[in-house]
This record gives structure tokens, sequence and C-alpha cells, in this order.
């Protein structure tokens, strides 16, 4: 009989979106003159953060700086294990200075930081589950970044090659349920990594294109609840299938810039 997922006490650091806007195009989401209602992303985000508070997580926040409206994703801003935070170097020039004020907040907790010399887009494109770190490459993070991390984190790597642009970080493809396990859509993979994948995760949950372009994938799991967008009906269903208790939140405001629930949420993992 399958075991019964179980929840276990997060950290997680988000920023605001009180500066958000979609004022130039660096992935295929992001669309020339869309309008942002920056009072309903607000409200979208403030469910997110009270959603944690209720399931019993600890929720931080960094400060949004101006003029910097993509700081609301801060799950690119570093990725933690151990204690140990990797910064980030964004590609798009837009970005770059985004890495500064994650790292001055990391310092500021008491945290030593290590920048890295290649691209390196943080929990967009470095995934732990369990004992690995799946990283993914071909839009933003480069492969020798996967080097600096494993070195840095001492963590085995894994690189995953991504080849659809709407999928263009990792988090929007796969997430982990839980340390042994994943959900994501095989065909924003290379053959070889969706090999990969199909070696490591014989159990993954396997979503739909349908439900990949509703952000389905882009959700946050503490081992039982499964923070996830509401449009990813089938996803939904299976995750109520396997035992996990799904927890729709609605973020479609921030889907204009590409993100989702995961994309706004940084773990702090110190253990």
């Amino acid at each position: 009989m399958p075991s019964i997922p179980v929840a276990r006490p997060r950290r997680y650091l988000l920023c605001e979106p009180r500066h958000f806007d979609v004022r130039y195009t660096i992935n295929p989401w992001m669309a020339d003159g869309v309008e942002v209602d920056r009072e309903r992303a607000l409200a979208q985000w403030r469910v997110l953060v009270d959603t944690y508070g209720r399931l019993g997580h600890a929720v931080e926040t960094v400060d949004p700086v101006v003029d910097l409206p993509d700081m609301v994703f801060a799950a690119n801003g570093a990725v933690v294990m151990g204690g140990r935070v990797l910064g980030s170097r964004f590609h798009a020039p837009q970005r770059q200075p985004e890495a500064a004020a994650f790292q001055a907040w990391f310092k500021d907790a008491g945290f030593d930081v290590h920048e890295p010399e290649s691209t390196c887009e943080g929990e967009g494109d470095l995934v732990p589950v369990g004992r690995f770190l799946l990283a993914g490459t071909g839009f933003r993070t480069v492969p020798t970044a996967h080097q600096e991390a494993q070195e840095f984190l001492g963590v085995p790597t894994i690189s995953l090659r991504l080849v659809d642009p709407y999928f263009y970080h990792l988090d929007t493809a796969l997430f982990a349920l839980d340390d042994e396990n994943v959900a994501y859509y095989p065909d924003a993979f290379s053959p070889g990594s969706r090999e990969v994948l199909r070696g490591l995760y014989p159990d993954a949950i396997i979503a739909t294109r349908e439900d990949a372009l509703a952000f389905g994938l882009n959700s946050v799991s503490d081992g039982r609840h499964v923070i996830v967008a509401p449009r990813a009906t089938g996803l939904i269903a299976q995750l109520s299938g396997r035992g996990y208790v799904p927890v729709p939140v609605d973020l479609s405001e921030l889907h204009k810039a590409g993100g989702g629930a995961k994309c706004c949420t940084q773990e702090v993992r110190t253990a």
C-alpha cells in the first residue's frame, strides 16, 4: 500500500510585487504592450504568503527594488542547500541588478554567499530533489554553472537540457514532489534528458502540455501539500490520486511575465 505523503515545515523567501510590470520581453510569455494590474498581482501574492503561513511554513521577505519589475520571482535569486548559498548571475541585462539585492539579504541574514562565475539563475534552473540537484540548461543557466554548483554545494548534480522556449527555466517544466519523486512534462526536455528522468524517477507524475502551459509545474510542494495553478486540472487530479493535497492558488497576473508559485518562492534550506 502506498505511503501517505508527509509535510515538512519549510522556510521561504519571497519578494512583494510592489514594482511588478512587463516592460521588456525576455521569454515567450512576455508580450509587448501587455497591461499589468499591479493591485491584482499584489492581492494574489498575498494569498500565496497567507497560504504558506496557514500550512505552517515560515515566510520572510526581501525588499523590492524600484525598476526591477521581475524581482518578485525570488526563486531566481539563489539556491540554498545545507545553509550554503549559491547566488545568481542573470542572463538578461534587465535582471542582472537583482543578484546584488538577493545576495545582500542573505549576507544580512548571516549566510556566506558564493557568487557564480557563469550564468546561473538560482532555483529557476537548480532544483534540489533529495540527494540530487537537478540542473537545467538550454536557455538561461549554462552547463559550467552546473559544475560550479556541484563543487560549491557538494551535491551530485544532474544536467538536463530544456528544448522548448515556453519552458525556459527548469522550474517551469519540473518540480520536486518530495525527496524521492518529481512531476514533469517530458517534451520540455531533450531525448537524452527524458531518458535520465525516466531512469531516476520511474514513478514520476507526468504532466500534459496543457497543464504545463497553465504553470502547473511551477508548483511548490512541502512533501504533502502542493501549491498549484488552478487551471492545471489534470495535474491536480493526478496529485490527489497519489495522496498529495493540491492547494490551488491563482497567480495569473504574474503569469504575464512567465512566472507562478515556484518562481515567487525561494526555499532557504539550512539543514
